[in-house]
């Protein structure tokens, strides 16, 4: 357990607050924040009240019809047998059109849902395990009814525990690497817990093009494939096939709630309602099949794809929006221009999607339980800025208007995601880091001008490379080229630490070898033999990581199909496979495995190199006797250990730990090439996860007690960092392996005082360090601009700061809903003032 947060002494003069902040400390309630737009956008204003006080319903109905259709079609291939199951899905799941809705389509019942994917049987979904399966209670965020619990568990489990991709990978490991597998926080795989990695679809072929056009070129080839060509007779048409049954079960959902708007429409009870549907009802029946010609047609494309996409699969992270002030930007402006459109109704149809997807839920562990994504986490990136295909800056007025409507839409959607490059117009970087300072955590940043590069030497055009998009937590893709769909593994640094001090075993797991044997540290003469030992454990376990990686690839086609987000692929539609069969002509597959725990075991090892091997203050047995009794009785060697030079603080010597752990890890990923002839690339991303994972972990050398968290994604341990930012970004950077193409997000949660920025001279400040970072070819940074006074108060009272939004991770999240270690984990973060 992490030690108890102490309440500092209150300081004197007036508190800076966010005006985030403000608005919960007046006791504001959830709606717009500013009364211009709630007067002109009163409908959103009137979906918004009440809406964090509606509980999560389970959606079981669509896991019915998927395993419903399923059983019949068993036999066939799978892409046929997923797009027979997504039009089922469409054909019967009900549907409905709440009030005062403009928008409409939605993968769950009215209010808040969470759909219930059976088909990821396995360790990473609560509701797959019917012992977690009880009824809910009338206060229960989640609600589980007796008849969803006897749906799942008579019509549905039984099914997919038959048929589980999980099943079928941990059975074709290799038993060591199954043994390790099993060991859930030492490597934890992902491919089981999600249908697919983070996406975004390309929604600019639906609104240019129309679901209809995909179709008829799909009908056209199965039409002219030639039956004596058997291999592609047999491998095409299926394929051909499925994408056809889908677009036709697309435009007929669309067209199913045209019909239910024109009922209620002859129901209404007021002409403005009647007019709304009958609206409603034309765009319905006009797209996704036909291209958009409106704003309002575009949003709602967009929209339906969004919608289908959560009843196809799990996407990881959630579906993102992509470069949306780019694929909508022509329909607002030729919409304004032809006074079509105002700028309030824009922000309506945008902030009806913001409602839409907010009212959607991942689920993974339950609400209060230790997970790898705490908080209700969600990253349906949504990606402003950056550059034109061609290299010019690409903000424009919608860029602007997404910002303002992130500064007055109170609820943690969409997950904003900025792109900043050298060229990136000040204005805009001043809308950025006004919108930033709200303190609310968005948008997170992503550095041009390091990634694009990034993805050149990986095989990308200088064309793809600019017109990437954000998806999921820190995670980038180029929508037609990258073809990788397997979820990938997270590796634990300390454990691998505790291995190497403990001659492969951990004191969580008994006496038993879990890692290699590499001798006993006391014997060791050097720190060069204990970075030895060290390298040996990471090679260990990262070999059995690639292998548990190949089996999940190679496996993966054989339970999972993905036919709408296949034909939405331009090179899945050229050579007729869905993206989960691989290898794909043409396509780049950059995977990753995430390394947790950086920070801590820099800190670690640099503590063991000064202490033991330098300075000669300790001996390896004083060390390693004060970690196994958790530093009880052993508080003058803790505070050794806390006061030996740390990571975060541009201190060269301690820095190239960080930078030789990076090579180690990223020589490995060099040399391997994956199932479908791709890469693993080095990432440090660690959403929640550093929680569970610190867990299982005992005391370590940096004077961090057993079983508290470890060092998040790429950002220094918790307070370690006292020399400023600038001295942060200049330690991140130097742990760098540039020379190596094997690498990709490395995620920077970064807390500024509310104080240190205030007014348009910290909204200057605040621009300076953004480009700073930049410069210094930052992967991402993210910043919680919030009071440490206000966290502890929303611990004491939890009621009143209900609606406080902090940064947790690539998302942002209510604190409240945080678990207590999390929220300690935040609070400890350094607090940084300049």
């Amino acid at each position: 357990m992490l030690d108890a947060v102490e309440t500092p002494s209150v300081t004197k003069g007036p508190k800076v607050l966010t005006p985030h902040e403000a608005r919960i400390e007046r006791g504001e309630p959830m709606g717009l924040v500013v009364d211009a737009g709630r007067s002109k956008r009163m409908r959103i204003h009137r979906m918004l009240e009440g809406f964090r006080d509606k509980p999560i319903q389970l959606n079981v109905e669509r896991a019915r019809l998927l395993t419903e259709s399923m059983k019949s079609t068993e036999g066939q291939p799978m892409v046929l047998r997923w797009a027979k199951a997504l039009a089922h899905i469409l054909e019967k799941h009900p549907i409905h059109i709440e009030d005062d809705e403009m928008l409409v389509g939605s993968a769950g019942p009215p209010g808040r849902y969470a759909v219930v994917y059976s088909e990821l049987v396995g360790p990473g979904r609560f509701y797959t395990h019917p012992h977690e399966l009880v009824p809910s209670k009338p206060d229960d965020p989640i609600v589980i009814t007796e008849q969803d619990i006897a749906t799942l568990k008579k019509d549905v489990l039984p099914y997919w525990e038959r048929n589980a991709y999980h099943t079928a990978v941990m059975n074709a490991l290799p038993d060591d690497t199954r043994e390790l597998m099993a060991r859930i926080f030492v490597v934890t795989p992902t491919a089981s817990g999600r249908s697919m990695l983070a996406w975004a679809h390309d929604y600019g072929k639906v609104l240019d093009r129309g679901i209809g056009s995909i179709r008829k070129d799909a009908a056209e080839r199965l039409k002219a494939l030639d039956p004596v060509d058997t291999k592609a007779y047999v491998e095409q048409r299926p394929f051909l096939e499925a994408v056809c049954l889908v677009c036709d079960a697309m435009v007929a959902f669309a067209h199913r709630h045209a019909e239910l708007a024109r009922a209620m429409a002859a129901e209404a009870p007021d002409s403005e309602r009647r007019s709304e549907l009958l609206e409603i009802a034309r765009v319905c029946e006009r797209v996704p099949e036909h291209p958009a010609r409106t704003f309002h047609e575009a949003v709602q494309s967009q929209w339906f794809v969004q919608t289908v996409s959560r009843f196809e699969q799990a996407v990881g992270g959630v579906v993102g929006n992509g470069r949306i002030d780019q694929y909508l930007y022509p329909f607002y402006r030729k919409d304004i221009d032809e006074g079509r459109l105002t700028e309030d109704a824009a922000l309506m149809l945008l902030e009806s999607i913001w409602i839409g997807m907010a009212r959607s839920t991942d689920l993974y562990a339950k609400p209060g339980q230790p997970s790898l994504t705490d908080g209700f986490a969600h990253w349906e990136a949504t990606t402003i800025g950056g550059l034109t295909p061609d290299g010019q800056d690409a903000s424009n007025e919608l860029s602007y208007l997404i910002l303002k409507s992130k500064r007055e839409f109170p609820l943690n959607y969409p997950d904003l995601a900025a792109r900043i490059h050298a060229r990136t117009p000040n204005a805009f970087l001043h809308a950025v880091a006004e919108t930033i300072k709200e303190g609310s955590g968005f948008p997170k940043l992503f550095c041009d001008d390091e990634i694009i590069p990034l993805l050149v030497a990986k095989g990308g055009t200088i064309e793809e490379a600019n017109d990437y998009c954000v998806t999921g937590c820190s995670e980038t893709k180029m929508l037609n080229r990258e073809g990788v769909a397997t979820g990938c593994a997270w590796i634990n640094l300390g454990a691998i630490l505790e291995m190497t001090l403990r001659d492969g075993r951990m004191s969580c797991y008994g006496n038993g070898l879990v890692g290699a044997s590499t001798g006993d540290p006391s014997a060791f003469g050097s720190f060069e033999e204990l970075w030895e030992a060290f390298t040996k454990q990471i090679e260990n376990v990262v070999q059995h990581t690639f292998i548990q990686q190949y089996v999940s690839d190679t496996l993966k086609a054989q339970h999972i199909a993905s036919p709408m987000f296949s034909m939405l692929h331009d090179l899945c539609m050229e050579s007729c496979q869905d993206i989960h069969s691989g290898p794909i002509e043409g396509a780049l597959y950059l995977g990753f495995f995430d390394v947790m725990g950086f920070g801590t075991v820099i800190d670690s090892l640099s503590a063991i190199r000064t202490l033991v091997f330098e300075d000669k203050k300790l001996t390896m047995e004083d060390l390693l006797a004060a970690l196994d009794a958790d530093f009880a009785g052993h508080e003058a060697v803790r505070q050794m250990c806390i006061k030996a030079p740390k990571y975060g603080n541009n201190d060269p010597s301690v820095d190239r730990i960080g930078h030789d752990i990076e090579a180690c890890f990223s020589e490995l990923a060099h040399r391997h090439t994956t199932a479908f002839g791709g890469e693993l690339d080095l990432r440090y991303v660690s959403v929640t996860s550093h929680i569970p994972l610190g867990a299982v972990v005992g005391a370590t050398p940096d004077g961090r007690k057993a079983r508290e968290p470890l060092s998040e994604s790429i950002s220094p341990s918790q307070g370690r960092d006292h020399k400023g930012p600038t001295a942060t970004l200049m330690s991140i950077s130097s742990t760098k392996c540039a020379q190596y193409k094997e690498r990709a997000a490395r995620l920077l949660n970064m807390k500024l005082s509310p104080a240190s920025i205030e007014g348009e001279a910290g909204t200057r400040k605040l621009m300076s360090l953004i480009r700073t970072a930049s410069d210094m070819k930052m992967w991402h940074i993210q910043f919680n601009i919030i009071n440490r006074d206000t966290l502890l108060a929303a611990q004491r009272e939890p009621d009143k700061y209900r609606n406080l939004l902090v940064r947790v991770a690539g998302y942002s999240a209510y604190f409240v809903d945080l678990t207590p270690a999390l929220q300690n984990e935040i609070i400890r973060r350094t607090e940084h003032a300049f």
